[in-house]
């Protein structure tokens, strides 16, 4: 089982020694409640397969899709999502928070 961010980029290296396109997802910043803490990772390959969390609920599948493009384009990109308090839960962000997510291809 994968539970470290060490774990987490040591996969990501694997991915890349196999020959995957992969992603590498950051939670550069938050504001009010937010699942995942500053620095948690998500590692993403073409295919749109994922180990690790910045997040949870819907903001997770984005990041997904918005990963399998980085990896296609090269081009890194920033994310922002946040919530009102009344969708928050449905979403995966608690009580209304924001998280900022830098997503990077791994070369």
């Amino acid at each position: 089982m994968v539970s470290t961010d060490d774990d987490i980029l040591n996969r990501a290296e694997a991915w890349r020694r196999e020959g995957r396109g992969v992603a590498i997802a950051t939670v550069v910043e938050t504001w009010g409640s937010a699942p995942r803490p500053v620095g948690s990772h998500l590692i993403i390959d073409e295919e749109g397969n994922f180990l690790g969390s910045v997040s949870g609920g819907c903001v997770e599948g984005a990041v997904v899709g918005e990963a399998v493009d980085v990896i296609a384009s090269g081009g890194p990109r920033m994310l922002e999502f946040g919530v009102a308090d009344e969708t928050a839960w449905r979403v995966g962000l608690s009580c209304g928070g924001r998280i900022k997510v830098l997503v990077e291809r791994v070369d």
